[in-house]
């Protein structure tokens, strides 16, 4: 697979290639689609395995999107509400914690990744005119814990813990003023809840899935003239809005209307520390009231870079800087500018260097820290936070500096892009890197070539033969999957048993299995994974036909390298919404790929994967049933193998790549096809396992057995209600039935010794 296959933009592809490298390298292979598809990394291989050209180039790539977004004003998006369509309520970016997400395209999408504390977030505008009654709804698209109400500007954002917000729970509890009762129901994932607030009666209640709660709370006298902005607080949690711009799901009854309705002349605009008329709003702007102060920030510091590489060794920096030269040669409009920070160099030339504008900062940490230390080097627009060599830079005692590094870097930046962490190490087996990555970084993806393969036990796993000499439905249907074309030179005859006609024959029964499996399992999102660019094109056309008139039955999207690029970011963007009920948004259920396309891919509490075809590398099975089971969540993937060889396209000698290849020729005459062997695929796999992978039959019906009786793949496993069976459950049975004999060998004693003599006597 050739670097520019893997979703780098062709000026970066075009340097890799002026720099004879050919294929990309195992842990390029693993981390470039990684970091791309937004996730924090840790990766382990050996010196010169090109990890250096894995993290450089898919961070030279963000950066200079991000900085052709802001070139074109596509980051004003990121205003929360003070952008173009400013008059639309959204959740206000500039008035949040810092590690408070909100989505930039509309501002109703928040999410908070930390564990441990809550994080909040306030609406761009509010109310408070008398005799008004007004309503907004969130949904929970994803599990933790989460309060949702209205707040004064002056409230903490944690809700409900002062005199100035009130707050509803996912636990059931209300709370004012740190006081927590008991009201309504606990809530969770793909709960509705309706916010309420009446200005006429000074009343505030909540709903959830349209069961009006009551009364909450009269709002109390010293906020009767305050203005109420929609709030949220999360912990490690993800809920979106809706202020009325689009159908809400449970429309409020009594007279209450949708905020989105309120007259513009009766809603107050929030900043980080005041209020304001809507009318006086500007475009992209960072308000921050000190005094009677505001300052203005229209885009980053020049001395704010979006990336930062921390070396431990001046040697490796300049090897570093070196590479992100070489990679960002052809780049251009806008530029990307680098920088190399290290002692040993003129300090007065780099602060220079860094006050004309820098986007990318490889450093060593010492000569790091004096600048951020002196205010020389912003850290508010950092995008990323490299540690290369990171067991070096741990065991050189740095480990103190990093960490105060990563605590002045907002977790979510300027754009409302989340900090992403990127670390490579040696070994990630060391018990400082696993400490430091627990600390720091935020479910990191492992990529670990060094370690043993295996599966999660969150993950079942199954495989089903496909045998078309068994299973001869594929001769009766009159719909069916159009398959790849490499049988189109063949003379086909469904009543002879050719390896021809059976290679096809597997082709179309691997298209029905695929549906059978959805429907089966009542698959709500999965990814289904295909060998090929071709495959994939013929599988999301099926699916399209089949789920005709279906109301988003087989809704899918489609991603591989020959899709443009943008139509590349909005298929895996509206998979990627979180969720397990994509239809009621209009979103797509499944995700159609090959395997460089998905590897960047991680979708929250993902239940299923579908293996159209096995992969030829053993590796990459692990790599695509990684995708679920993650965060302890139970997955369930499903693997179809071919009982016959099964001609395939193979353009490994093809001067154009496979664009507009019709040789059906093997090979080893000259052609660009082969005959794939999944038998051999599958043993090679349970191999580097060390496991045998179930065999289910073409119902499709999977044992659970694996998970201890019920499961439900997509959400964590509970015991108290899976029915789980410890040993004391298992035996009980048996110990019953010894008790009983035991019970039957004493009544017999006592009848035998006791009672029969005396009846004899008598």
């Amino acid at each position: 697979m050739l670097i520019s296959e893997m979703g780098v933009m062709p000026e970066i592809a075009q340097a890799v290639e002026e720099m004879d490298w050919g294929l990309p390298t195992d842990i390029q292979a693993e981390g470039i689609p990684m970091i791309l598809g937004g996730g924090d990394v840790l990766m382990a291989a050996e010196t010169g395995s090109g990890k250096t050209g894995a993290f450089c180039l898919p961070v030279i790539q963000i950066v200079h999107e991000t900085m052709k977004d802001l070139q074109e004003g596509k980051g004003k998006k990121g205003s929360g509400g003070m952008s173009k369509g400013s008059n639309a309520w959204k959740m206000n970016m500039f008035d949040r914690t810092d590690t408070m997400a909100i989505d930039a395209d509309d501002g109703l999408l928040c999410q908070s990744r930390d564990q441990q504390v809550w994080h909040g977030a306030r609406c761009n505008k509010g109310v408070s005119s008398k005799g008004c009654r007004y309503y907004f709804e969130i949904r929970v698209t994803d599990e933790g814990l989460c309060r949702v109400g209205w707040s004064t500007v002056k409230a903490k954002f944690d809700l409900g813990t002062d005199k100035e917000g009130y707050g509803f729970g996912g636990t059931g509890k209300k709370s004012f003023s740190r006081q927590f009762d008991t009201y309504g129901e606990p809530f969770g994932l793909d709960d509705v809840i309706g916010n309420y607030i009446d200005l006429d009666t000074m009343t505030i209640k909540w709903s959830r899935n349209g069961v009006d709660y009551g009364k909450a709370f009269d709002i109390s006298a010293h906020l009767r003239n305050s203005v109420f902005f929609p709030a949220i607080c999360l912990k490690n949690a993800e809920v979106k809005f809706n202020f009325g711009a689009s159908k809400f799901a449970y429309p409020p009854q009594g007279g209450y209307k949708a905020l989105a309705e309120a007259p513009a002349d009766l809603v107050t605009q929030s900043t980080a520390g005041g209020e304001r008329p809507c009318k006086y709003m500007y475009i992209y702007v960072n308000l921050c009231t000190t005094g009677n102060t505001q300052s203005v920030q229209k885009a980053p510091k020049p001395n704010a870079p979006y990336a930062i590489i921390i070396e431990p060794s001046r040697e490796l920096a300049e090897q570093t800087y070196t590479q992100v030269q070489k990679f960002n040669k052809h780049l251009t409009n806008p530029k990307i500018r680098e920088l190399l920070v290290m002692g040993g160099s003129s300090a007065k030339d780099q602060v220079e260097a860094l006050m004309n504008g820098v986007e990318i900062v490889v450093a060593t940490p010492g000569r790091l820290e004096d600048l951020i230390s002196t205010g020389k080097l912003d850290l508010s627009a950092c995008r990323f936070f490299i540690l290369d060599e990171c067991d070096g830079l741990l065991s050189a005692g740095y480990g103190d500096l990093i960490s105060r590094i990563h605590n002045q870097i907002p977790k979510v930046t300027f754009d409302g892009k989340r900090l992403q962490m990127i670390v490579c190490s040696a070994t990630l087996h060391s018990f400082d890197v696993k400490k430091m990555a627990e600390k720091l970084m935020s479910f990191p993806t492992w990529i670990d070539l060094k370690g043993q393969d295996s599966v999660p036990e969150t993950v079942h796993h199954v495989v089903l033969q496909v045998d078309p000499r068994k299973d001869t439905s594929w001769k009766e249907l009159k719909t069916h999957l159009k398959t790849d074309g490499v049988h189109a030179k063949d003379r086909l005859n469904y009543g002879i048993e050719t390896a021809e006609m059976m290679s096809e024959a597997v082709k179309i029964l691997k298209g029905e299995y695929t549906i059978r499996a959805i429907h089966e399992h009542k698959m709500d999102k999965a990814l289904v994974f295909c060998r090929t660019k071709v495959d994939c094109d013929n599988m999301e056309e099926y699916f399209n036909k089949k789920g005709a008139g279906r109301d988003h039955a087989l809704s899918c999207v489609c991603l591989h390298g020959d899709r443009r690029p943008q139509e590349r970011k909005s298929n895996l963007e509206k998979f990627k919404a979180t969720g397990t009920k994509p239809q009621r948004r209009g979103e797509v259920k499944f995700l159609i790929c090959t395997d460089v396309a998905a590897r960047g891919i991680d979708v929250s509490g993902l239940p299923y994967v579908i293996n159209v075809t096995l992969p030829d590398e053993k590796q990459n099975y692990v790599h695509r049933i990684g995708r679920v089971g993650r965060a302890e969540r139970m997955g369930l993937a499903i693997s179809f193998s071919s009982a016959v060889k099964e001609k395939v396209w193979y353009h490994s000698n093809c001067n154009n790549r496979g664009k507009g290849c019709y040789n059906t020729n093997l090979t080893d005459v000259g052609g660009c096809c082969i005959w794939y062997n999944e038998p051999q695929y599958l043993a090679d796999i349970e191999e580097h396992l060390g496991v045998t992978i179930d065999q289910v039959d073409a119902a499709l019906k999977v044992p659970v057995n694996e998970f201890d009786g019920k499961v439900s793949y997509g959400q964590k496993r509970k015991f108290g209600g899976s029915g789980y069976k410890g040993h004391v459950d298992i035996l009980a049975p048996a110990v019953k039935d010894l008790a009983d004999l035991e019970k039957r060998a004493q009544s017999s004693f006592i009848n035998l010794m006791y009672k029969k003599p005396f009846a004899n006597k008598r």
